[in-house]
């Protein structure tokens, strides 16, 4: 059976063994997570690594047989690399323990009985990497949606799977581009995803820029 530690339990799910952490009684994240370890569970579920003591017991785990699942604060998958190692986790560890990140972000969805369709200009078009004149989506306003243009969220996501050659460019120390650039066309990144998303309607570009410009001003 999963067993998962988080902070607090928002929902309860069936077939999973879940822990709330209580740091009163000094319950912590590590502390739960060595507990757990002890019924030598196939997986385990983290709900958030947010110092050094847990993230070096999240890999021991994984380098022991355990799929560890978890979350932490990045502004991308590869950023997470870098975070794990700013908690004290080595590149030799780190290249031998990760198996996968998942970045997401959450945008605002357009809403479908206003939304509105139009011709990429060439200013557009140029910053989303499009042909000029391609049919995008943008937002109106209705009462159906307060008059906002928008009506829900989705996510957007970027995958960074860690084969063979990234495994050694971790291990090797090299650094976010260069592991982003190893990737190559394997790695889609949050702002692709989203232009994905607005060319099928889903989201508008104004969208996608607001909830990825801090990670593109990071990286120039």
């Amino acid at each position: 059976m999963p067993l998962q530690v988080e902070d607090p339990v928002e929902y309860e799910l069936d077939g999973i063994s879940q822990t709330q952490v209580n740091p009163k009684v000094d319950m912590t994240f590590a502390r739960s997570l060595r507990a757990i370890l002890r019924q030598d569970p196939d997986v385990v579920l983290v709900g958030e690594i947010r110092d050094s003591e847990t993230a070096q017991i999240a890999v021991q785990a994984s380098l022991t047989g355990h799929l560890v699942l978890s979350t932490l604060h990045t502004n991308s998958a590869a950023g997470a690399l870098s975070r794990l190692q700013d908690m004290g986790i080595p590149p030799f560890l780190l290249s031998t323990s990760l198996l996968a990140v998942l970045a997401q972000r959450l945008v605002r969805t357009l809403c479908p009985r206003c939304r509105q369709s139009c011709q990429a200009s060439a200013e557009l078009a140029k910053d989303m990497d499009i042909p000029p004149e391609t049919t995008i989506w943008q937002p109106a306003g209705c009462q159906h949606c307060s008059f906002t243009g928008y009506h829900g969220r989705t996510g957007l996501h970027e995958l960074l799977l860690i084969d063979d050659r990234i495994r050694m460019a971790i291990y090797q120390g090299e650094g976010e581009l260069s592991i982003t650039r190893l990737a190559g066309g394997r790695y889609l990144t949050l702002r692709g995803d989203g232009r994905q998303k607005v060319l099928a309607g889903e989201t508008s570009w104004e969208e996608v820029v607001r909830v990825t410009e801090s990670r593109l001003q990071e990286e120039e």
